[in-house]
């Protein structure tokens, strides 16, 4: 009678509890992954923003935290190194993301045309990307070694006088920013090559019959239609290529001097060798809030839904 009753009232059958958690399982499934992630990722970040305005020092076996309020904000208003770390750091990502985007397309692009041994050569192509970073470092190091390496032994056999590769402050730069290169291309080729696999036959087909060249269907049909991956690959490869650190650390440490200063060694130099924790906390957040900028005014941008080179 009462569940009649309800019917009658309201015109639909009342909700027990149970069909009620029924309809919002999925939310209670998601529920313990979400508070796992919201704790992974909001406390340190909570964390990281309370020693930005702080002066943190290690006594008698513990951490002591001092509020010090805009203080580290001071210092980095008078922080010219920091100022040369960016610096740095827009250098390498434009060279490096630059060639890397222009490299990764063409050979993808050379790739879609080839079919005999293809396994093998994509296999090949990919395998920097499976090279730790500290035999990364390790290798090429060795390469550019003044008296052994690879580069001056080719220098001196064409009659040439050696480099110092990585102690001079001209060529330090566009040294590591080459392993860079070596090692990141591989990453757009397979990303680009994907994407052009995935382009439907038939357009380009009809392209062929209307009697476009290539050029006009890499421009015209080609381009627009892997835009979005274009555009995913470029955004990556900006964010991962302005955190560089490995790379740099293992080569060159910053030096000689400052030629290839960037800013998470910076920031890691702040931090370990320095021990200061707090100034070292503002400038992650900096970083981070610098990221965050980029990544909006990219979406804001749309570049992903534009096709600049068919206009």
């Amino acid at each position: 009678m009462g569940k009649a009753a309800a019917v009658e009232e309201t015109g639909r059958p009342a909700r027990s509890v149970a069909d009620l958690l029924d309809a919002t399982f999925q939310y209670w499934a998601l529920a313990p992954a979400l508070l796992l992630l919201l704790c992974l990722t909001l406390y340190p970040m909570l964390s990281i923003l309370r020693m930005a305005f702080s002066t943190i020092d290690f006594a008698q076996g513990q951490f002591l935290w001092t509020f010090t309020g805009l203080q580290n904000w001071r210092t980095f208003l008078e922080d010219w190194l920091f100022r040369v770390a960016l610096r740095n750091t827009i250098l390498f990502v434009v060279a490096a993301v630059t060639v890397e985007m222009l490299l990764g397309l063409a050979l993808a692009l050379l790739a879609c045309q080839i079919q005999m041994g293809k396994s093998i050569y994509r296999t090949i192509m990919v395998l920097p990307i499976l090279v730790p970073a500290v035999a990364i470092g390790c290798m090429w190091r060795l390469m550019y070694n003044y008296d052994f390496g690879i580069f001056n032994r080719l220098l001196v056999a064409l009659g040439a006088r050696p480099l110092a590769w990585l102690a001079d402050p001209r060529l330090a730069m566009p040294s590591v920013i080459l392993v860079d290169i070596w090692h990141w291309v591989p990453f757009v080729f397979l990303i680009l090559l994907a994407g052009l696999e995935a382009l439907p036959v038939e357009v380009l087909e009809a392209a062929n019959v209307d009697g476009a060249s290539g050029w006009q269907r890499l421009r015209l049909v080609i381009l627009p239609m892997v835009g979005p991956t274009l555009s995913v690959v470029l955004l990556f490869r900006t964010i991962f290529a302005f955190k560089v650190f490995d790379e740099i650390f293992l080569l060159t440490s910053g030096g000689p001097g400052t030629a290839t200063e960037v800013v998470s060694l910076y920031i890691y130099k702040v931090f370990f060798a320095e021990n200061r924790l707090g100034y070292g906390a503002l400038l992650a957040v900096l970083t981070i809030l610098t990221i965050c900028a980029f990544v909006g005014t990219y979406r804001w941008t749309r570049l992903g839904s534009r096709a600049p080179w068919a206009s």
